[in-house]
């Protein structure tokens, strides 16, 4: 995957990039996906860049250049770098400043800056006055170079570590661990700090390997800073790379439907008895929580006081759909999206009468968003489509725009292109509890029903 589509870039988009371990090499490599995008891209920083990068940056020019005579250089070049001064090997870019005055006066289609330093240290804690972010960011990315994992929390290996010594208690020497990084990564004081509130921010982990330990690590570290509400997302990958993301993490949420009359069985499917002495939503939301889904949203609508009481114990979000009589399952699905947070980036959408939902189902579907396949990702068994259904947050406008006696697949299939089928080995997917027929097939699969002998 390309970094320009793990980090979801727009023409006007203003890019910061702070932290440590490849902010210059990402800043480049972004540069050069979007020159051959046929975009105009203008770089600068608002620091400084050691002189012997030099020769890796772009078509450089003085900032106070006339702005046409930019304009020009980037319709020759595509990307142009702009400086100050060039002092004590280092280059300095202009002040803070002037990048308001850059968007007004210079016809670019994107801003891309190095905003912060760290020595040449892949993992850091800002000193006072760091990092220098402006405040027309519209995206910024902390970078955290992998390499620092394992190596002693001191100066010589860490970019002021006594600020997470201080502010955690890690042991000054300690080997950097998972857990620290993704602790300093989500932290307002340390890895946030300065961003702007109106601006995105998506997290880089620089040097995640295709496979093996370290991704898995790098995995747990983008699962843990996901745990703040500032993050959009967590790409792991190698700035150096022809691809350089090998998969981004993004919040996902789960909504359950559960607001079913359940006519045909005489009694609330959701609240029949499955497994262990749980109900078949308490063995849903059990699977999910077991999947490290992100966020779980519970839509009620008939015997809604019997579902929040039973699911209280697990710690969901309860809606209940007021239009769950005439609006059949559209109504109960914009009921869950509408409560969402705002950094949730797609949601699965989960049957309330599907109990033999599988965590590894989870995984791949999961997997496979992260991995770039696709933002509409469905589980298919044997050709058949299943559930549960991911859809990407750009859809989300268009469901919430149905007609009550419209579906979601209306959506879906307007978008087949977009679609990412992932194969799974178990029927689960295309299995529910509609009929007491149904229910008693399904504990059978499950190996909870012994079968019956005529």
């Amino acid at each position: 995957m390309k970094l320009h589509q793990a980090f979801d870039i727009v023409r006007g988009d203003v890019v910061s990039f702070i932290g440590a371990g490849g902010k210059t090499a990402t800043l480049l490599a972004l540069g050069h996906e979007l020159v051959e995008s046929g975009w105009r891209v203008l770089a600068t920083t608002s620091t400084h860049i050691d002189e012997e990068l030099l020769p890796s940056l772009p078509h450089i020019l003085h900032y106070k250049e006339d702005p046409q005579a930019i304009s020009a250089a980037l319709s020759q070049h595509g990307f142009v770098f702009l400086y100050d001064r060039i002092q004590n090997r280092r280059i300095y870019g202009p002040d803070v400043e002037f990048v308001r005055q850059l968007l007004d006066r210079v016809d670019s289609d994107v801003l891309l800056i190095k905003a912060d330093n760290a020595n040449g240290r892949p993992f850091k804690a800002p000193k006072k006055n760091e990092p220098v972010i402006p405040s027309e960011s519209s995206l910024v990315v902390p970078i955290v170079g992998l390499s620092a994992l394992d190596q002693p929390l001191d100066d010589d290996h860490v970019y002021h570590p006594k600020a997470m010594i201080d502010k955690f208690g890690f042991y000054k020497g300690a080997k950097v661990r998972s857990p620290w990084v993704s602790q300093v990564l989500r932290d307002d004081d340390l890895g946030l700090y300065g961003i702007p509130e109106s601006a995105r921010v998506i997290g880089f982990l620089n040097q995640a390997p295709h496979e093996g330990y370290l991704r898995s690590r790098a995995r747990l570290i983008a699962k843990l800073a996901l745990k703040s509400p500032r993050f959009h997302g967590v790409a792991l990958g190698s700035a150096r790379a022809a691809d350089p993301v090998v998969e981004i993490r993004r919040p996902v949420a789960a909504i359950v439907l559960a607001a079913g009359r359940s006519s045909r069985m005489g009694q609330p499917k959701v609240l029949l008895p499955w497994e262990g002495g749980k109900t078949i939503i308490e063995h849903i939301l059990t699977q999910l929580i077991r999947s490290r889904v992100d966020h779980i949203v519970v839509v009620t609508g008939h015997y809604a006081d019997e579902v929040k009481r039973l699911v209280k114990p697990y710690d969901v979000k309860v809606v209940h759909n007021r239009a769950y009589k005439t609006g059949e399952m559209v109504s109960s699905l914009k009921a869950g999206l509408r409560t969402l947070p705002d950094h949730i980036s797609a949601s699965m959408v989960v049957l309330g009468d599907q109990p033999r939902l599988q965590p590894r189902v989870l995984y791949e579907l999961l997997n496979a968003y992260s991995e770039g396949v696709g933002d509409i990702v469905i589980p298919s068994y044997q050709m058949r489509r299943g559930h549960p259904i991911l859809i990407g947050r750009r859809y989300w406008p268009e469901i919430l725009a149905l007609r009550n006696h419209e579906q979601p697949r209306d959506v879906i299939n307007a978008h087949a292109d977009k679609i990412a089928y992932v194969k799974v080995y178990t029927d689960s997917v295309i299995r529910d509890v509609d009929t007491p027929a149904d229910y008693y097939q399904e504990r059978q699969r499950a190996g909870l029903q012994k079968k019956r002998i005529d």
